[in-house]
């Protein structure tokens, strides 16, 4: 005679550490975190010109010192930054554009092969679109700005 089959359950201490399943999520939490960030937002459109900024500075050494694996680096990680903080801001073309411009230099090894030119038009799109406050890509500008700048992305890699 065989024994019925049996299901073991290995001990999950994670989910002993985060209060069980998604039962744990404390809804008064996520109310009071929505409630603070949309205090917050009034300065969202100075903390995006920092960004900017930042953005600018790391373009200008390229200019200054060349372009080197350090000014390259620098550059890659203010694109970063605003990819991620880009739609936070209210400003999700500028994390669609800096997402595009991170696909250029995401790979160290292939960051100095980058065209200088298409860098600059990703940096110049993303200051443009902050300017003009053009926020998505349902603006036929943006839209068609994203577009060609991927399209390039994409040949370059390509």
């Amino acid at each position: 005679m065989s024994n019925p089959p049996q299901v073991i359950r290995p001990p999950n201490p994670l989910r002993a550490k985060v209060g069980g399943g998604f039962g744990g999520i404390n809804a008064d939490a996520v109310a009071k975190a929505e409630e603070a960030l949309k205090a917050m937002s009034a300065q969202f459109g100075q903390w995006l010109q920092d960004e900017i900024v930042k953005l600018d500075a790391a373009q200008a050494d390229i200019r200054a010192k060349g372009y080197t694996p350090e000014t390259a680096e620098a550059l890659y990680f203010r694109a970063h930054d605003l990819k991620g903080l880009g739609a936070t801001y209210q400003y999700p073309l500028v994390t669609r554009i800096a997402g595009s411009l991170c696909r250029i230099l995401d790979d160290a090894d292939k960051r100095m092969k980058a065209p200088l030119s298409l860098i600059d038009a990703h940096v110049d799109a993303i200051r443009a679109v902050v300017r003009d406050q053009i926020q998505t890509d349902d603006h036929p500008v943006g839209r068609s700005l994203a577009e060609e700048l991927e399209a390039r992305v994409t040949e370059h890699l390509g």
